[in-house]
């Protein structure tokens, strides 16, 4: 088995797409107005519409109601990214959960919401045990 991506189920994928281009600097691919992929080198983050559900089950996800995932972005330095977010996150969202903080298992977080208000955590390792996990 492959983990291969996590989908956000959005009312809104365009808006939420320009959110994490400009977040990540990642620019994401698009399949038709209702899906599009933001790839990275571990993993992909994909965006689906609403009207997307029912392909799957009706009623099976709502957007904008998540109270229990992170979604989770290693970067080369987590305080210089806040420094660049800070100036236009606010005209997404103006909810910066915690800035930079060390955790207690060696990464320095920043932990914010996007537009939909999902959890998004940018974090690079600082310690020694923490880097040696993330080593590329």
């Amino acid at each position: 088995m492959n983990f291969v991506s996590i989908r956000i189920i959005t009312s809104d994928v365009a808006r939420l797409v320009e959110f994490y281009e400009r977040a990540t600097g990642t620019r994401a691919t698009w399949a038709n107005e209702d899906f599009a992929e933001l790839k990275t080198p571990g993993a992909t983050l994909a965006f689906g519409s609403t009207r997307t559900v029912p392909l799957f089950a009706p009623g099976s996800a709502r957007p904008a109601d998540n109270h229990s995932v992170i979604t989770e972005f290693l970067v080369d330095d987590v305080d210089r990214v806040h420094q660049n977010l800070t100036g236009f996150v606010t005209d997404f969202v103006a909810d910066f959960v915690a800035g930079p903080t060390t955790m207690p298992w060696g990464n320095r977080s920043l932990l914010f919401r996007d537009p939909d208000g999902n959890l998004v955590n940018f974090f690079t390792p600082v310690t020694p045990a923490a880097i040696e996990k993330f080593a590329r």
